[in-house]
């Protein structure tokens, strides 16, 4: 007889204590704070502004989850928590994080609505006609989603850094490019490539910050404008990360088509995205991203390699492959 548990279904079921837990020591700082070094129940617990009640079951929880270490009653980062969390930290990918635990996490609570009308819970549901509308209209919060896209793309961006042949050209244009994360890794990374960051104007003074910041205002420049109404940036490879998944398949079509008309002959697009499997069984966090794009957009999901290869080939592209980055993000690479 084959022996069954109620384990996984309880894990998921209840998994958004876990991930509560998570967001609000993002939020509260916690591992900035022992970024500095270990320190007792007492101490941390006046740092954060924890009250006693709960001080010690929160850190203790953090503890059971692996994102704190304790010895001999001293609390400590652990290694990833110390790269990945510590907000002075290049490698620090908690800016999604604080945008998922002000926005994305009251949102979806929202779920079942969502699903039996198919209509945004985010900020889109009462206000604009759609989420970006309401976020560029709004300096504070569109900073914060710029840093949380920084977050999300750093571990793709390093890797593809790394793996595409970028010594085979000479220049790239990083479309929707934030505060440009992407553009500083793979410009940092090739010092030969001249970068430019395409995104709207008001990104235009967070871009220029962060680029002065890494040092690199000599050749990584932004060009305002909406891929939309005007043309795309002419250079050798054009890089859409995080972009396809927002919209509807006409627009995603659209901007497909825009590529290709940007780039010469032989140039090359990037697109990356937490892509599905094919098969539609494995790549989970691509599926459940493809809901928050139901809960945060109008028309937005995200898709399978298969589907994308199909929508560039219809864009005219001549080859289209694709290929695994970090975690569960993936690239489509096509050719003109």
């Amino acid at each position: 007889m084959t022996k069954i548990s109620p384990a996984l279904i309880m894990q998921i079921g209840m998994g958004f204590w876990s991930s509560k837990a998570l967001l609000s020591a993002v939020e509260l700082g916690a591992f900035t704070t022992l970024a500095e070094g270990p320190q007792g129940l007492k101490a941390l617990s006046a740092r954060l502004g924890l009250h006693p009640r709960s001080a010690r079951d929160f850190l203790d929880a953090l503890v059971a989850l692996d994102l704190l270490d304790r010895q001999d009653g001293r609390y400590a980062n652990t290694l990833a928590t110390d790269h990945f969390l510590d907000r002075n930290k290049p490698s620090y990918i908690g800016g999604v994080l604080e945008m998922a635990n002000a926005r994305l996490y009251s949102s979806w609570g929202s779920l079942t609505e969502a699903l039996r009308t198919g209509l945004p819970q985010g900020d889109a549901k009462d206000a604009a006609p759609d989420f970006f509308s309401t976020l560029y209209g709004d300096p504070t919060r569109l900073r914060g989603f710029l840093g949380a896209m920084t977050g999300v793309s750093l571990p793709a961006a390093q890797a593809l850094a790394g793996t595409f042949p970028w010594a085979e050209v000479g220049s790239f244009a990083d479309i929707g490019c934030a505060e440009g994360g992407l553009t500083c890794v793979v410009a940092a990374a090739h010092p030969h490539l001249a970068a430019t960051g395409f995104d709207l104007p008001p990104v235009r003074p967070v871009f220029e910050q962060y680029v002065a910041g890494k040092g690199l205002a000599d050749r990584v420049r932004f060009e305002a404008g909406s891929f939309f109404e005007q043309p795309l940036p002419e250079a050798d490879v054009l890089v859409m990360g995080h972009i396809l998944h927002d919209w509807d398949l006409d627009q995603k079509k659209l901007l497909l088509a825009k590529a290709y008309e940007a780039l010469p002959k032989g140039g090359r697009l990037i697109a990356y995205d937490a892509i599905i499997d094919d098969d539609r069984r494995h790549n989970a966090f691509g599926l459940l991203m493809s809901l928050n794009m139901l809960i945060e957009t109008s028309g937005g999901f995200d898709y399978t390699a298969a589907d994308c290869i199909g929508w560039m080939r219809e864009a005219g592209f001549v080859e289209a492959g694709h290929h695994p980055l970090d975690g569960p993000t993936s690239i489509v690479v096509a050719t003109k």
